[in-house]
């Protein structure tokens, strides 16, 4: 059913009146449609309504057949509350059937290996092995600074911490991991004979798939994570020309590992809003108080403050006065009907290269309606006309 899923957009909600795409995949691989969210959501929304609308998006997207679905987290962030994705996942654990869950990401730096294998391992249990690990050293300054580790050397915390949880699940106790940031054993209190001691391991063998967030250009994490057989994400808040860059840094990785590079394995995030007309669309997608502008407004102004706002731009040489609001916005929100749409995504697709899996970016919903209508749409109009685009060049 796994790799069924992988390809299967004919989901409960999808009542095409066309025949559904499907290949035999020795032909043609379909992309495939998935979800993620670092929500940003306004301040003064009450935090138990975002939440349950986070969810019913989650919930939305498993019955109309996205085939996975990851969510940040942040403990300091009023905007970004979703402050531990474990336990937001593990509430969607009985509330979704097929559906792949996923970390976006597990800031490694923040917690203890022993704390974040156990958690994991259990949260695989729950979703009977639909977890995917999505992991990274951690983005936000203000939680750095909280857990003691703003003036560490984070992505050497992030390696130790991941290399830490990969031994734990596959060694028995006591382990005895002596590293530079945590020492972790069980030596003097192992009771193997009654199972005191252990940490247990996850379902999935020997893990569960271990994705990365690629953020910088041309980024040399996608080549460490490539060379150890995890995948990469490109992030919705990168210029094109930014996510383009870590396809070559992709293969780089997997040449070291002596396997091959797939596209299939490469997930890029975009910011997408669909309506049935256009000016449903534009009007939703550029209100200056509406939920696209406002994400990336908060984004914007993170990156600015930590120096980080080359992000944004489409190239080394702009300015940073360049990088105006309206400037991201124009170049990273995809909007309008079904059909534009699929054609801005195909144009993006013809610029970047080919990927497997288009994580549709969530948002706030400031209206309910629009939010949910448009995952519908990018799942019932959008991604058929894509896949069928790219199935007529592949048969040429």
């Amino acid at each position: 059913m796994a790799s069924r899923r992988r390809y299967d957009f004919c989901g409960p909600r999808l009542a095409f009146k066309t025949k559904c795409l499907f290949f035999h995949q020795s032909e043609f691989k379909l992309m495939q449609l998935g979800f993620f969210t670092m929500p940003i959501h306004p301040l003064g929304k009450d935090w138990r309504q975002c939440l349950k609308e986070d969810r019913e998006a989650f919930i939305l997207a498993d019955e109309l057949g996205y085939c996975e679905g990851l969510v940040g987290e942040h403990v300091t962030d009023k905007a970004e509350n979703i402050t531990n994705c474990v336990v937001f996942i593990a509430s969607l654990a009985a509330a979704t059937k097929n559906i792949r869950l996923g970390t976006g990401t597990v800031n490694m730096p923040n917690s203890h290996p022993a704390a974040i294998a156990s958690q994991l391992a259990m949260l695989d249990h729950m979703l009977d092995g639909r977890l995917i690990f999505g992991i990274s050293p951690g983005g936000l300054l203000s939680d750095a600074e909280i857990f003691g580790n703003l003036n560490a050397n984070r992505n050497e915390m992030f390696l130790e911490g991941i290399n830490a949880v990969l031994k734990l699940w596959s060694s028995e106790p006591p382990y005895n991991i002596d590293g530079k940031y945590w020492k972790i054993s069980t030596e003097r209190t192992l009771m193997a004979e009654i199972g005191q001691g252990f940490i247990p391991k996850p379902l999935q063998t020997p893990h569960p798939p271990i994705v990365v967030t690629a953020v910088a250009p041309f980024s040399k994490g996608v080549t460490e994570a490539a060379a150890r057989g995890w995948e990469p994400i490109s992030a919705n808040f990168l210029m094109p020309v930014w996510a383009k860059s870590h396809w070559p840094k992709y293969v780089e990785g997997c040449e070291r590992a002596g396997r091959p590079a797939d596209p299939a394995n490469w997930r890029v995030a975009k910011s997408v809003f669909v309506a049935k007309d256009r000016a449903t669309a534009k009007a939703y997608a550029t209100d200056p108080n509406g939920p696209y502008r406002y994400y990336y407004k908060s984004l914007l102004t993170k990156l600015k403050k930590n120096g980080r706002v080359e992000l944004f731009k489409t190239s080394r040489e702009m300015h940073d006065d360049e990088v105006t609001l309206d400037f991201v916005c124009d170049k990273l929100v995809i909007y309008g009907t079904a059909d534009e749409v699929a054609d801005k995504i195909l144009a993006f697709r013809e610029e970047v290269g080919d990927f497997g899996t288009l994580l549709y970016a969530g948002k706030d919903w400031t209206d309910v309606e629009l939010g949910r209508r448009s995952m519908i749409l990018m799942a019932e109009q959008v991604m058929p006309r894509i896949n069928s685009a790219v199935h007529q060049v592949a048969a040429q």
